[in-house]
């Protein structure tokens, strides 16, 4: 916890608390033993108004009074987003382990920690070296579903991060999840879904995303399935159709463009593009040969292939560009 509980901070506790609960049981709501909890669990509390809190979320309407944190935020990173079905089918889970793996050496992945592609978002991230922020539609005492306990703090512990509006006993209360997801859209440049039914939860993380001024990307799926259905929808509102993350290249925010220019590479840039030389390589050939963690082996094949100097191929493989 950093700093102290001042007169503000305890206004905007009680305020947040109010808007949560409703003036009866809010006034039961003991700030101060709140104060004291969040100490002992060694979360960090970012209040609007006061630095550290996101830029990101600053100009929403109904940003959120306080945020509670488990682990390490950096609110400065570029985040995508990835929602989804609860029930997704082995066609929607591969996917986005997939988009996950190639976005995770660039971006934060953030997601809600619900079951389904929530869940297979943020295990991809963890399991391609990256980090992720997982926001909570309760408090952070209590993470959502029970059995993701485990993975709640395996993110926290992994680089990534917990995070909640909710006092930390809130319960998992289902009006709390569409209020949840304008936070997962509003930390993110990008929001991706991947299936969900006409009126699926994901549909409303998108409408928020775009009227917040956000990128809005959809994974087509078979037409004939109802997981389709929100994708589809999207798409033929204008949503860009992804299938890999070349599909997202062209709609990147400036900071993720900064890339050394072809004449002025990096080392670790030019083995790469030495490794690759005439032939076809798979992403673990290329970081046994050249020495690289996989997530600094994606993020340099990324900046690479931004300046279409290589390109991603069948079967998880990349090739050098001819010039």
């Amino acid at each position: 916890m950093t700093g102290e509980l001042t007169p503000a901070r305890e206004a905007l506790l009680r305020a947040n608390a109010d808007s949560v609960f409703g003036a009866d049981r809010a006034a039961r709501f003991d700030v101060r033993e709140e104060w004291r909890r969040a100490a002992d669990r060694g979360l960090g509390l970012l209040f609007r108004g006061e630095p550290g809190y996101p830029e990101l979320l600053r100009p929403l309407p109904d940003a959120p009074l306080v945020l509670y944190v488990q682990g390490r935020f950096e609110p400065e990173k570029d985040a995508l987003a990835f929602v989804g079905s609860r029930q997704p089918t082995p066609y929607g889970r591969r996917m986005t382990r997939q988009l996950v793996r190639e976005a995770a050496g660039r971006f934060v992945i953030a997601s809600g920690l619900a079951r389904g592609i929530d869940t297979e978002a943020h295990r991809a991230a963890l399991d391609a070296g990256g980090a992720t922020w997982a926001v909570l539609g309760s408090g952070l005492a209590r993470p959502y579903p029970p059995e993701n306990e485990p993975l709640a703090r395996e993110i926290a512990a992994g680089g990534g991060c917990l995070l909640s509006e909710y006092p930390l006993d809130t319960e998992p209360l289902p009006a709390h999840f569409p209020r949840r997801n304008r936070i997962v859209a509003g930390l993110s440049w990008g929001t991706v879904v991947v299936e969900g039914r006409d009126r699926s939860g994901s549909l409303i993380t998108a409408r928020l995303a775009a009227a917040q001024g956000r990128e809005v990307f959809a994974v087509p799926g078979p037409a004939d399935s109802p997981l389709s259905e929100a994708p589809l929808r999207l798409i033929s509102q204008g949503a860009r159709l992804v299938r890999t993350i070349r599909d997202i290249l062209p709609e990147l925010p400036p900071s993720c463009q900064e890339a050394p220019l072809p004449g002025l590479l990096a080392p670790e840039h030019q083995k790469i593009l030495q490794l690759l030389g005439s032939e076809t390589r798979s992403v673990a050939e290329l970081g046994e040969d050249a020495g690289l963690a996989i997530p600094r082996l994606t993020q340099i094949l990324f900046e690479l292939e931004l300046q279409d100097l290589v390109e991603a191929v069948p079967g998880q493989r990349y090739a050098k560009k001819s010039s």
